[in-house]
């Protein structure tokens, strides 16, 4: 059973984690090796207690819960159990003439102790791989999952006591307990969730000078041209848009197609939404639920814009929203005011690709921006004049499933990245490090500094370093 963290607790709670980072419990590199291992096999375990748990919080399919929040999760660890031993290397650096006899390089150091604060949408996936990366890097953290889906937070706390580690704390609860959390000093923060929280998180760090990763959201769109291959776009828009029943944060939140070819899209996402779902998605095992009654109610009310072209059936008691299509839908109704985080998808014609672009630009920058078209030339047109977290061609949502590949947001939709060698990079502090030879140690750098002293001080500071030379006359060959 859920049960929050006492409030008086908390600042106890974090002191112990941060007693054990400054004791040196996770400095070595095999104990971060131990503690993923440990985690791996916790996930395992605890496998049908989260599917159980994530079903019972907002009805999500297993298959579904397995790929994108364990399986999601086992395979983040894989990879950076995989490459942590190249991570930590000590990155060696060039060192111009005029600093030798000497060497340079970069080392990564743990931050402290971190707090991973996560959403409810993909409970799991998204507090499990940031605290994988913290952990990688050597940190202790204070892990917050979210109130709002509590069995798979009591799931969670489950899973981090048994791991019982002191450097990992958990702390559950809602407004209050993370009030209090917040007021505790960190290291580095890292939320998922939404703007408007997002300015609290970034004013209670400021008290302590924290700095913050923030994973945000907002309306990314699809943008399909009429060279589209609309048979394989409908169905990929379908299944990244109503996946989890919309509640995700990169979910293509509507469509902008040129007028040649959407009655066409719509049709074609109506039968990709039958084929998935059947003709009462209702009674599918594969279609979720929304997480609460006030996030139902939200998006019922978002269903009067335009028209609806498919779905658009509710059901209160169940907190169901049919997979949804509206039509005719114009810039300022309300569908378009928010991002939406639901199964409801508006769809409206763009002239041009161009055209498209700019309705993008008018907006904040999105967290996704999707474009599909057969055109390599309509794909470079959109990637140099559209600004997003990332971008996805010719497909949805796999930009973020590429541990090789930054997730994160850039303006509204966020500050910061993470998954992979990102995350580790996230939860790092870059040391400089320069050592010097004692052997020589010329009387030029010293004062009193004479005429011939400064000459040479000139002189010396600009020599340039040989390969930069070398750049220099690369680029010169590039340009002609």
């Amino acid at each position: 059973m859920f049960t929050a963290t006492p409030i008086a607790d908390i600042a106890t709670i974090v002191d112990r984690a941060r007693d054990a980072f400054e004791r040196g419990v996770t400095r070595s590199v095999a104990g971060r090796r131990a503690t993923l291992t440990r985690l791996r096999t916790l996930v395992v375990d605890h496998e049908q207690r989260l599917l159980d748990a994530l079903a019972a919080d907002f009805g999500k399919p297993a298959i579904e819960a397995w790929v994108t929040e364990i399986g999601f999760v086992l395979t983040d660890i894989d990879h950076t159990l995989a490459h942590l031993d190249r991570w930590v290397q000590p990155e060696r650096v060039p060192t111009p003439m005029s600093f030798q006899p000497g060497s340079s390089r970069i080392v990564r150091e743990p931050l402290g102790v971190v707090c991973v604060i996560a959403p409810w949408n993909y409970p799991v996936q998204l507090l499990l791989v940031p605290l994988v990366a913290a952990i990688a890097a050597g940190n202790a953290v204070a892990a917050k999952p979210s109130e709002l889906a509590p069995s798979t937070s009591d799931a969670l706390a489950a899973l981090l006591n048994d791991l019982a580690d002191p450097a990992i704390a958990v702390i559950e609860g809602g407004v209050a307990e993370t009030t209090a959390l917040l007021e505790q000093r960190f290291d580095h923060i890292l939320y998922t969730g939404n703007s408007r929280v997002a300015r609290v998180v970034m004013r209670a760090a400021a008290e302590h000078l924290t700095p913050v990763t923030l994973e945000l959201g907002g309306k990314s769109p699809a943008i399909v041209s009429a060279h589209a291959n609309l048979a394989v776009a409908a169905k990929r828009i379908a299944w990244a848009k109503f996946l989890n029943a919309g509640q995700t944060c990169i979910a293509p939140d509507y469509v902008l197609v040129q007028p040649s070819v959407h009655d066409e899209l719509v049709r074609r996402i109506g039968d990709a939404i039958v084929e998935f779902y059947g003709t009462d998605p209702a009674t599918s095992p594969d279609f979720a639920r929304i997480v609460n009654d006030a996030h139902f109610h939200r998006i019922e009310k978002l269903l009067d814009s335009g028209t609806t072209a498919v779905g658009g059936d509710t059901d209160a008691d169940l907190r169901y929203i049919a997979p949804t299509v509206l039509t005719d839908v114009t810039r300022d109704e309300p569908v378009m005011g928010e991002e939406i985080f639901g199964p409801v998808l508006p769809v409206l014609t763009i002239d041009s690709i161009d055209d498209a672009v700019a309705f993008v630009n008018a907006d904040d920058k999105p967290l996704a921006l999707y474009v599909f078209t057969e055109d390599e030339d309509e794909v470079d047109r959109v990637l140099a004049n559209t600004s997003s977290g990332g971008v996805c061609v010719n497909a949805a949502l796999f930009q973020v499933s590429n541990p090789h590949l930054p997730f994160g947001g850039v303006g509204e939709s966020g500050t910061g990245a993470y998954h992979g060698e990102f995350g580790f990079e996230t939860f790092s502090h870059r040391r400089a490090v320069y050592e010097r030879s004692t052997r020589i140690d010329p009387p030029i750098l010293y004062p009193p500094y004479t005429q011939s002293k400064q000459r040479l001080l000139r002189r010396a500071l600009m020599i340039s370093d040989p390969r930069d030379q070398l750049a220099k006359l690369r680029n010169r060959l590039r340009r002609d």
